[in-house]
């Protein structure tokens, strides 16, 4: 039986909250912890991403980024 990986890197992310209610969820859905359950989607991000999708969707995200940071800069 393989061993089970080591995690081995930290680092410090900013998530929103609803990023982080769903990988709570997915964490609990796959009975991995927060930290396995996000390198699991990173080591297969093409095979878990619609490569269809995909670019719109982080275009829509990359807007309401923007959208976010131009509101901060105006307050």
């Amino acid at each position: 039986m393989p061993r089970p990986r080591r995690l081995t890197r930290r680092f410090q992310a900013q998530m929103s909250e609803a990023g982080y209610r769903r990988l709570r969820r997915f964490a609990e859905e796959t009975g991995l912890d927060e930290g396995e359950a996000l390198s699991f989607l990173f080591e297969n991000l093409e095979s878990v991403t619609h490569k269809e999708n995909l670019p719109h969707r982080l275009s829509l995200h990359k807007a309401m980024l923007e959208k976010r940071a131009e509101k901060g800069a105006a307050d």
